[in-house]
């Protein structure tokens, strides 16, 4: 019975997924999401506005500094977690 709620359930999700896709505008078309003012601002001014050397330093150091920062804090936690959870020679009870 699992085996077959399990299979139910996949085939469900790849539905609905394949439904999402089809419903995509198609590639390279100009009513792309992407293609939107807001990648025209920044493209032209990204340079002017942030002094940046090129468009991608102005993406990560400028316009999303406090997301960047925020995904390499919880990346160092989790290295930190993952290291002291893997410790070697730590505490041992003695008998």
């Amino acid at each position: 019975m699992k085996k077959i709620s399990a299979i139910i359930i996949t085939t469900l999700f790849i539905g609905f997924l394949l439904i999402g896709v089809a419903d995509m505008p198609p590639f390279g078309s100009e009513n792309n999401p992407a293609h939107n003012e807001v990648m025209e601002k920044y493209i032209y001014d990204s340079l002017e506005d942030t002094g940046a050397v090129n468009i991608v330093s102005s993406m990560i150091l400028d316009y999303r500094a406090f997301d960047t920062f925020i995904e390499a804090s919880v990346i160092f936690a989790a290295l930190i977690t993952i290291m002291t959870v893997l410790k070697e020679g730590g505490n041992k009870y003695e008998d």
